[in-house]
């Protein structure tokens, strides 16, 4: 297959890849990892979709500033505006799920399509508790210096592990880990009524999980009610599961952006 990593554009803190006026596809990544993790969607789809993966605040080209909701979703703006023009599809994975999520409530009519990812927990009652308090934890045990550099030592582990293309491992792993950030959600997401905020948005949406990830599968039917969405469980692996699977999540993906854009 001919890669377009020569064709991959770095705009600071933002990857562009693929024809300028192919299909945009919005990819925002999960809590800890950068824009980077999307290596392997980025270069098995841009020979069609102009790909756009910008890092959040906190992570990558952003480490300067602690992620907010409110900032992650200023820069996803930013991203929409600037590098699409008539509305984009959106992938985003764990807490990338919840902001998209979030920003197709407000922005509806630049959001041709959303595709969740690993975030079907709806952050309340029960689970309003554990989100605030795996946040205070995870803030208080990165304050540690030692406790840091294990996360991200494991972290690297983690992605050796995966059957990856040696350059999309060398990108995730040289792009950078960030557990401090992974605490720093916990106070916003705490709360929240996500699922109110899907029923809002009247456009298509796809549930992805990994048949593993048994927590954020809580409550994955009521979730896809909510955006009337379909739901689709890849089998034997875990929460981030386009780096387990990457071809299989790839093509999951591409069959739900064909089926948005197919004539009515």
């Amino acid at each position: 297959m001919d890669r377009q990593r020569s064709a991959t554009t770095e705009i600071r803190g933002v990857d562009v890849a693929g024809p300028p006026d192919g299909r945009p596809i919005v990819f925002v990544h999960g809590a800890m990892f950068t824009r980077k993790m999307w290596g392997p969607q980025r270069d098995a789809l841009a020979d069609e979709y102009r790909v756009i993966a910008p890092d959040l605040p906190g992570h990558g080209e952003r480490a300067g500033v602690s992620f907010d909701l409110e900032s992650g979703i200023r820069v996803l703006d930013d991203v929409v505006d600037s590098l699409t023009d008539d509305g984009a599809i959106l992938v985003g994975l764990s807490l990338g799920g919840y902001v998209i999520t979030e920003y197709a409530s407000r922005y509806p009519d630049k959001v041709d399509g959303l595709v969740i990812v690993g975030s079907s927990v709806n952050p309340v009652r029960g689970m309003n508790l554990l989100t605030r308090l795996t946040g205070a934890v995870a803030r208080l045990a990165t304050r540690s210096d030692r406790i840091e550099q294990l996360v991200q030592r494991l972290g690297r582990r983690w992605v050796r592990n995966r059957d990856l293309d040696p350059e999309h491992e060398r990108e995730i792993i040289e792009s950078g880990l960030f557990p401090r950030e992974f605490g720093m959600p916990g106070p916003d997401l705490g709360g929240r009524n996500v699922r109110a905020t899907l029923e809002t948005y009247r456009g298509p949406v796809l549930v992805i999980n990994g048949e593993r990830d048994m927590i954020m599968r809580r409550g994955e039917r009521e979730h896809a009610l909510a955006g009337d969405a379909d739901v689709i469980v890849l089998e034997g692996v875990g929460h981030v599961c386009n780096l387990h699977r990457p071809e299989t999540f790839t093509r999951v993906v591409e069959q739900f952006v064909r089926r948005v854009d197919a004539p009515e």
